[in-house]
């Protein structure tokens, strides 16, 4: 099985494909339409549903950003 080359999604267009999805199409015929990944699909709905936004830095959990900055502090 071949890897398939990474490929670059707009915002707009992760946001898009989040909407179909919330507004009840089933996800099977937008990544089968849209030619995408099952994990990355789902995990675009996840961040976005979770905080509005697609940027690890947005869907990190308290305790993930409080051990970032506990290693930047021991780092320096």
């Amino acid at each position: 099985m071949s890897r398939r080359a990474a490929r670059k999604f707009s915002d707009e267009f992760k946001q898009q494909m989040v909407q179909l999805y919330n507004s009840r199409k089933p996800s099977g015929e937008i990544i089968k339409e849209y030619d995408l990944t099952t994990s990355t699909f789902h995990d675009w709905v996840k961040k976005y549903n979770t905080s509005g936004s697609f940027k690890v830095a947005d869907n990190l959990t308290l305790e993930q950003k409080e051990l970032i900055a506990l290693r930047k502090r021991t780092s320096n």
